[in-house]
C-alpha cells in the first residue's frame, strides 16, 4: 500500500497598520485558504520584523506604508532574518510601482483587496516551493525605493515641542540623537539632555524622515547621523555608539540587517 505524502501546512505573518484593513485581510485569507496558519498580526514595521525573525513564516503580507519601517524595509530585512519567506506586498501604489511589481520577484495585492486577486495570488504561492530569489527581490526593492513619493506623502517634522520639567522646549529634529519609548510618551534625547514628547513612538514614526531616522529596536529610533560606530555581538545583536552621548543603544538582531553596508 502506497503511503500518501503529508500535506504541507503553510504559515504567514500579516503586517498592516490600519486595524480594520488588517482584520479584513486576515478574514479573507482564512476564507480563501483555510489551511493557512496566521502566526502573527502586526500593526507596524518593527513588530513585523520581530515576527518574521521569530516565526520564519512561509509568506509575509506586508503593507508598504507603515509607521517607522516601511514594508520595503521589512522585506529587505527579511532576506536575512527569514530568507525562506515569500513576500506579498499590499499596496495602494500608483501604476509606476505596479509596473515594477509586474517585473519583480514578489506578488502584490492592491487595496481594497479583491477576492479573485487574492485567490490568484494564493494559487501562485502554493505552486512555489523553492526559497525566494533574494537577488531578484533586492533589485526590485531598489527600484521601488527610487520611485517618487506619492502626492499625499506627509512632510517630515522639522521642530518638536517637548517638556523638561516645567520648561517647554523647541527641539530641532536634526539635533535629536535618538528617541526612546516611555510608556505612552516618548523621550527625546539630544546632546544637551532629555525632554518628554507627549505622543507615542508609533505616532511619531510616520512624521520622521525615514532616510535619517531608523528604528533599531521596538522602543528605539536613532538618528543615523549621530552614530559613531556599531558592534555586533556573538548573538547577532548590535550595540550603537553615539557621537555626543556616553550611553550605548541596543540593536535587536533582526534590525542589524539595516546596517549591513555601514
Amino acid at each position: 500500500m502506497t503511503e500518501t505524502a503529508p500535506v504541507r501546512t503553510w504559515t504567514c505573518v500579516v503586517a498592516e497598520d490600519e486595524a480594520l484593513l488588517r482584520q479584513a485581510l486576515v478574514a479573507e485569507l482564512q476564507r480563501a485558504w483555510p489551511g493557512l496558519q496566521v502566526l502573527a498580526e502586526c500593526e507596524d514595521g518593527a513588530s513585523a520584523v520581530e515576527a518574521l525573525a521569530e516565526h520564519q513564516p512561509d509568506v509575509a503580507f506586508l503593507d508598504i506604508r507603515m509607521p517607522g519601517l516601511t514594508g520595503l524595509e521589512v522585506a529587505r530585512i527579511a532576506t536575512e532574518a527569514s530568507p525562506r519567506t515569500h513576500i506579498v506586498f499590499v499596496t495602494a501604489y500608483d501604476q509606476y510601482a505596479i509596473d515594477a511589481f509586474e517585473q519583480g520577484a514578489v506578488d502584490y495585492l492592491l487595496k481594497p483587496v479583491k477576492p479573485e486577486r487574492l485567490a490568484a495570488t494564493l494559487e501562485r504561492l502554493q505552486a512555489r516551493d523553492a526559497q525566494p530569489d533574494a537577488a531578484a527581490l533586492a533589485a526590485l526593492l531598489d527600484k521601488l525605493g527610487a520611485l517618487p513619493k506619492s502626492a499625499g506623502a506627509v512632510e517630515p517634522l522639522t521642530w518638536l515641542t517637548a517638556s523638561a520639567g516645567r520648561e517647554t522646549r523647541l527641539v530641532l529634529v536634526d539635533d535629536v540623537l535618538y528617541f526612546r519609548a516611555d510608556q505612552k510618551y516618548t523621550t527625546v534625547v539630544t546632546a544637551e539632555g532629555e525632554a518628554l514628547l507627549r505622543s507615542s513612538l508609533r505616532e511619531l514614526l510616520p512624521r520622521l524622515d525615514g532616510n535619517t531616522f531608523k528604528q533599531i529596536h521596538r522602543g528605539t529610533i536613532v538618528n543615523l547621523k549621530a552614530i559613531a560606530g556599531i558592534v555586533r555581538d556573538d548573538s547577532g545583536r548590535g550595540t550603537v555608539r553615539l557621537r555626543h552621548r556616553p550611553e550605548t543603544l541596543v540593536v535587536s538582531q533582526p534590525f542589524m540587517a539595516l546596517f549591513k553596508h555601514m
